[in-house]
């Protein structure tokens, strides 16, 4: 008997220097979540499998919501909001990024405002869900206007005192894209950035075969999906009513809130996955195009940069697909 182990182990050392008989596993990937942007973000990096880096750019991450959040007191929008009109230096990527969120302001005739804030403020979605009173919300809509903010170099101005600015339209794909970055900068070739609904692919998968990037199925519980969309590098953005929402008296009120009324969006549009280059682009077209309606959607989306394709969920339940994706239906 000691013998035959013997000869089983010289086997298996002989097996383990050549390579086996079996194919080689490839490395496991290194992945890290953390609740972040009001949110669950997860960064997966494939080739390398490098934790540190995967740490580092969830810190980023962190960093770049105190600079953008309404609420971190201290950060280049809390600061902005509370300077009282006066010009507020800024770091050179909130700088970047308010002038993202004006630039759409203008693309989409105003549907997208970035000084929505003290209208969004007014609406609580979470622990103690309301509509607000009519009085708050025309005082909040009468400083609702993208047009009266100003950025020359790294500062920033509001032209009305009491407005406030609200990334939360466009931050989210913003910080997505800087991460992305990052990891390119640091030699990634191949990883996953989610957060929370902005998916942003990097390189390639390790084995060639394309990412598959699974859409949710509107007011759904327990992850289900409508299917998956095949995608290079690229980002994938799904906004939608149903993802913050509650009922009051048989309607239903949800996140997405039209800057001309201070109340949710009432088009046909139910959710909307956008396809594109920038994920800060993806961000923002998903909105504009729930407040746009169907009628509207492939003249919004006809001339965004870098725009690869969308399909939009309508609240009939079909489906309405745009440019060239390659789109599969589950089941």
């Amino acid at each position: 008997m000691k013998r035959k182990l013997r000869t089983l182990t010289a086997m298996a050392a002989l097996a383990a220097l050549l390579g086996g008989c079996a194919p080689k596993q490839p490395p496991q990937p290194a992945s890290e979540t953390r609740v972040l942007l009001d949110t669950v973000c997860t960064v997966t990096v494939y080739d390398p499998p490098d934790a540190r880096l995967v740490s580092e750019a969830l810190d980023l991450c962190d960093k770049y919501n105190t600079m953008f959040s309404v609420f971190a007191e201290g950060g280049d929008i809390w600061r902005v909001n509370h300077a009282g009109g006066a010009i507020t230096e800024v770091d050179p990527r909130t700088a970047d990024v308010i002038r993202l969120g004006l630039e759409f302001g203008d693309y989409s005739g105003g549907m997208f405002d970035i000084t929505i804030g003290r209208v969004s403020a007014l609406w609580d979605f979470g622990g103690s869900p309301a509509v607000p009173p009519d009085q708050d919300l025309a005082e909040a809509l009468a400083t609702v206007d993208y047009r009266r903010v100003t950025v020359t170099g790294d500062t920033v101005r509001l032209g009305d005192p009491e407005a406030w600015i609200d990334l939360g339209g466009i931050a989210k794909g913003y910080i997505a894209d800087q991460l992305a970055a990052f990891l390119r900068e640091r030699g990634v070739k191949a990883a996953v950035i989610d957060l929370g609904g902005n998916i942003v692919t990097v390189g390639t998968k390790p084995d060639g075969s394309p990412w598959r990037v699974g859409v949710k199925q509107p007011f759904a519980g327990g992850g289900e999906i409508i299917g998956a969309l095949t995608a290079g590098e690229a980002s994938v953005v799904t906004s939608g009513v149903y993802e913050r929402r509650f009922t009051r008296d048989g309607v239903m009120y949800h996140h997405v809130l039209d800057p001309s009324t201070g109340m949710p969006g009432k088009t046909d549009v139910v959710s909307a996955t956008v396809v594109t280059e920038s994920s800060a682009v993806g961000d923002a077209m998903s909105t504009i195009v729930i407040l746009g309606g169907g009628d509207r959607a492939e003249g919004l989306l006809r001339d965004v940069p870098g725009f690869m394709g969308a399909l939009l969920m309508m609240d009939g339940g079909q489906l309405v697909r745009y440019g060239d994706i390659d789109f599969k239906a589950a089941g």
